[in-house]
């Protein structure tokens, strides 16, 4: 993250302005996520497809990665995105299974 790209806040109520802004960006983006999070369960075979560890452990990587070349915090992107992933997953079983039975 470039230091051009963050507002000087003057007071708690433009932190707060700011955060609030980002807070709506990451839930669209979340939305648009779990869109294709619903869709992939349709491709999947098995539960163990689902859960798909390897490919857990590759966004993972993939995020530390990004995380480090912009100046985020490592544990905490890695502790959002594993638990973000682990609601996903969670999710797109019920979608599987609603696949599986229907």
């Amino acid at each position: 993250m470039q230091q051009e790209d963050i507002e000087i806040c003057v007071n708690i109520s433009d932190v707060r302005r700011n955060i609030d802004s980002i807070d709506r960006e990451i839930v669209a983006l979340i939305a648009k996520r779990g869109a294709y999070v619903k869709q992939a369960a349709h491709f999947k075979l098995t539960t163990l497809d689902v859960e798909a560890p390897k490919r857990v452990e590759q966004v993972i990587e993939k995020v530390t990665t990004l995380a480090h070349s912009t100046g985020a915090n490592i544990d905490v992107v890695q502790a959002v995105w594993r638990a973000m992933i682990h609601s996903f997953i969670e999710a797109e079983k019920k979608e599987f299974y609603e696949k599986s039975v229907n």
